[in-house]
């Protein structure tokens, strides 16, 4: 019989708590129940097993960063809207590192997952359209941005800066560059 209290949403709070803290690599059925005070078999009866959990954490993970992209961008337009954009996505990833790191996997195929990353994709296409990138190039702007963001937000978690310069004003310098690049309609 199933601990009372005990739910699927209760698992993965516990288990995105766990992540952010030590890491993707951390989390396994074990850690959970006991951090849960139950067995992990008991576990079974709530998540789908570890590849089950970790997909609910990034589940998470991808809707509150829609949630911070779409909240961010709200009311603003141009460069405006695209530096808040950026800025989210950063102070998510870094103060998420664990989750943000699980929801980089894409998951073709799962209709849920698909549902909250089309939720970010929207605000991202809307911000770089707002930019002036043209519909047929949106994929690949949108592309760009996220491995620009994404390499810097991984490289600030793993502190992967070293020098004695300022990781905010080299943020938004790169942000300035996307920027103006996209509304340049830079092309390869």
């Amino acid at each position: 019989m199933p601990r009372v209290g005990l739910t699927p949403a209760a698992v993965t709070r516990a288990a995105t708590a766990l992540v952010d803290r030590e890491g993707a690599d951390a989390l396994t059925l074990a850690r959970i129940a006991a951090e849960l005070g139950v067995r992990a078999p008991s576990l079974y009866n709530h998540v789908d097993g570890l590849d089950g959990l970790r997909r609910l954490v990034a589940l998470e993970g991808i809707d509150q960063l829609a949630d911070a992209c779409r909240t961010a961008v709200m009311g603003r337009a141009g460069a405006d809207a695209f530096h808040a954009m950026a800025r989210a996505y950063r102070t998510y990833a870094v103060a998420h590192p664990g989750v943000y790191a699980l929801t980089q996997t894409a998951r073709p195929g799962d209709q849920e997952y698909e549902q909250c990353a089309s939720r970010l994709l929207e605000a991202v296409y809307a911000v770089l359209s707002g930019a002036g990138v043209p519909d047929d190039d949106l994929v690949h702007a949108a592309r760009t941005v996220r491995s620009a963001l994404h390499g810097f937000a991984t490289f600030e978690t793993q502190a992967g800066f070293g020098l004695d310069v300022d990781v905010d004003d080299s943020f938004t310098w790169l942000v300035d560059l996307l920027e103006r690049s996209l509304r340049a309609g830079v092309r390869p």
